[in-house]
């Protein structure tokens, strides 16, 4: 079995489903059986330890549940994964030979948790993947990566499940997809998995993440399937059949990174000067923009006058929306491009006020 999981944690994409919760055997192993009927999924997922955010949910059928995904990869081949968020928990899950780990996202926000973790798995060679922390923080999500390299884990890799932000409405968890790209950029040596059940939290839109994630080149998806999605113990609405997973997988378009094609390069090498050029374009207008900044700074300072004036960023702001528009540039681009340049250019007249 360790080839095997050697084999599929080599695989792109490399697919991982099952359900959110074991929660009878029966339940378990029909879910396996069905999986691997599928011939799409490398690795059955399925939560025993579940922390949840209240008292008194569901929260896991516990370490009585491990003998019966010994048992479904033993009737079906599919190599197990499981949460793991405490010493005993890691103890537990290898005793009863899972082949994967994950750490889920309330434990990497808790160095101390991600610590405790990385000490049990000294010594062990077994794959681990490491989920976002909750709140949107790079550093809490590489500082797990080292924590979990240090205790001698060589197989690493990293799950983008969204995190939390406040008014969010459309996803369970924003999907924040820059703060992955930053991660994979910083990372490229490391496989990188999106999650797209605990981003959307509802089955409706699974299809449209998995799709982008899979367009910005990320390794593998963790989707969670169920077969009886509506009356799952946990998580039911963002749950699947295997039948219904098979389907989606089927409609997802499968890019590649790269072609061999010297057509291609070539135009898209002359794309991506243009591009180039207009980035220093920008570049020097931005700089010309702060050294205004700077002069209406002095002038301020001059005359004894605040750096913020609201009335005036408000104008700037709606302005802007208004051209962005017209330009085929979405509000939200707009607002957060100006709050970054405004930001900038209050911190230049800052240094003029202070000087």
């Amino acid at each position: 079995m360790k080839e095997l999981v050697q084999e599929k944690w080599k695989k792109r994409p490399l697919i991982i489903s099952g359900p959110c919760s074991a929660e009878t055997e029966e339940q378990v192993i029909e879910t396996a059986v069905r999986l691997h009927k599928t011939g799409k999924v490398d690795v059955m997922r399925a939560g025993i330890w579940k922390p949840r955010t209240r008292p008194g949910s569901f929260e896991g059928i516990g370490t009585k549940g491990l003998p019966w995904l010994q048992q479904a990869k033993k009737v079906t081949g599919i190599p197990v994964a499981v949460e793991v968020a405490t010493a005993k928990q890691v103890e537990d899950a290898l005793h009863f030979d899972v082949d994967v780990l994950w750490i889920g996202a309330r434990t990497t926000v808790n160095p101390f948790s991600v610590q405790e973790v990385a000490d049990a798995l000294r010594g062990v060679d077994v794959p681990v993947l490491i989920k976002n922390p909750i709140n949107p923080d790079l550093e809490l999500w590489l500082g797990a990566v080292e924590r979990v390299a240090k205790a001698g884990i060589k197989q690493i890799g990293l799950i983008h499940r969204g995190f939390s932000s406040y008014g969010n409405t459309e996803y369970r968890n924003a999907p924040m997809w820059h703060l992955a790209i930053e991660m994979k950029r910083r990372n490229p040596e490391l496989m990188m998995i999106n999650d797209p059940s605990h981003i959307c939290g509802r089955r409706d839109i699974l299809l449209d993440v998995a799709q982008k994630a899979i367009d910005l080149d990320f390794d593998g998806l963790i989707i969670e399937s169920h077969i009886d999605p509506d009356n799952a113990w946990s998580d039911a609405k963002q749950q699947i059949t295997p039948e219904r997973l098979a389907e989606m997988l089927d409609s997802i378009v499968w890019r590649k990174e790269d072609t061999v094609s010297e057509e291609f390069h070539a135009n898209l090498e002359k794309l991506r000067q243009q591009i180039n050029h207009l980035d220093d374009e920008l570049m020097q207008i931005l700089g010309q923009r702060m050294k205004v900044a700077e002069k209406i700074g002095q002038y301020k300072k001059d005359n004894n006058i605040t750096i913020l004036q609201t009335n005036r960023w408000n104008a700037i702001l709606e302005r802007a929306a208004a051209k962005g528009e017209k330009l085929g540039l979405s509000k939200e681009f707009i607002t957060k491009y100006f709050d970054a340049v405004h930001m900038e250019s209050i911190n230049h007249q800052n240094k003029i006020m202070n000087a």
